[in-house]
């Protein structure tokens, strides 16, 4: 089963990062959780992400991001916070999208096979960029 309409994201979701580095040669995670919501007017849909990274040496920072979701037909159209597009997706069981962003190329693919959990992982290639980053999603149960 895979997500049908954007609306079956809605809700908060566990989340579990692991960042290779290989141009610093080092491994981050980052822990938290995401919320998707529709915003107040009605239209697109926020998705924000909190929690936690921790570095090699053991230290944690906090961190958050945030995105605009709309659906437009079968795909989810991402934008930044400020309403540039970043990437659309299709709502298959695993598909890919591009972003470049001078200098630097990015590629995500998306899983959705094992709906309701779900992972995207991203390559990031540039000058200054060589990493892979995997985040794991699965619905948050509230206790």
């Amino acid at each position: 089963m895979t997500p049908e309409h954007i609306a079956d994201f809605a809700g908060r979701w566990q989340l579990s990062r692991r960042i290779d580095d290989a141009q610093a040669g080092q491994v981050l995670t980052f822990d938290g959780l995401c919320e998707i919501a529709q915003t107040k007017d009605g239209g697109d849909w926020l998705y924000r992400e909190e929690g936690h990274m921790t570095l090699p040496d053991g230290g944690r920072m906090a961190g958050t991001r945030q995105y605009l979701w709309r659906q437009v037909g079968q795909t989810i159209a991402v934008f930044f916070e400020d309403g540039r597009f970043f990437h659309d997706f299709a709502l298959e069981p695993s598909v890919s999208a591009d972003h470049w962003c001078d200098p630097d190329q990015y590629a995500v693919s998306y899983d959705f096979e094992d709906w309701p959990n779900w992972s995207a992982t991203w390559t990031v290639k540039g000058p200054r960029k060589d990493y892979v980053m995997a985040t794991k999603f699965a619905k948050f149960l509230e206790k």
